[in-house]
């Protein structure tokens, strides 16, 4: 099994090809798996200008709103017309679409989870409070607002975890903040 910590403040960020923003990975399996071949991935995007987002067939797509006043997304036949305003609610979406995006003010970071359909299915959730976390062989937790414990690992905000290649399970414990939020996300099998 593969364990590790990160950091958003220390995450490299990657210009997107359409100059409308930036990304930052926070994991991706098989490790060094390139845009075409991830099984999943984790990653967090700044969207500062309206583009499309680009389309990944095969792939299911959650994004949920960190910071920032939010974008809208749609397509052009008006099958998706979606407000992503509101803060840690996730929203997902077949990566097969012609997604088109406009901020709803300046530049919003956005938490992205995809999953390669058919092998791979994750399971996207915000904790508020004490819970546990059933086990999953890959999977990623954030810290969004305020310190959490995780197991016997203390994980301020910002700060996170991620896991492959072994079931992981978790007790995820607030530390003395009423506003804590930590991002769940547990990648299992198709």
């Amino acid at each position: 099994m593969s364990l590790l910590r990160f950091s958003r403040a220390t995450l490299p960020a990657t210009p997107w090809k359409n100059g409308g923003g930036t990304t930052q990975e926070i994991a991706s399996w098989p490790q060094g798996a390139a845009l075409d071949d991830f099984g999943w991935r984790v990653s967090i995007a700044t969207i500062a200008a309206a583009g499309p987002f680009s389309v990944f067939a095969g792939i299911d797509r959650s994004i949920m709103l960190l910071e920032g006043d939010g974008v809208r997304l749609f397509t052009h036949d008006g099958r998706i017309d979606h407000r992503l305003d509101v803060p840690h609610q996730p929203f997902a979406f077949s990566g097969d679409e012609a997604i088109g995006c406009t901020p709803l003010g300046g530049a919003s970071n956005d938490f992205n989870v995809m999953t390669r359909r058919g092998r791979w299915r994750a399971d996207v959730r915000v904790l508020d409070s004490a819970s546990a976390v059933e086990p999953a062989p890959h999977g990623v937790l954030l810290a969004l607002r305020g310190a959490w414990r995780l197991n016997d690992e203390a994980c301020r905000e910002g700060e996170g975890v991620h896991w492959t290649d072994a079931a992981q399970a978790w007790q995820a414990v607030p530390e003395r903040d009423e506003d804590a939020r930590l991002a769940v996300v547990r990648i299992v099998p198709a």
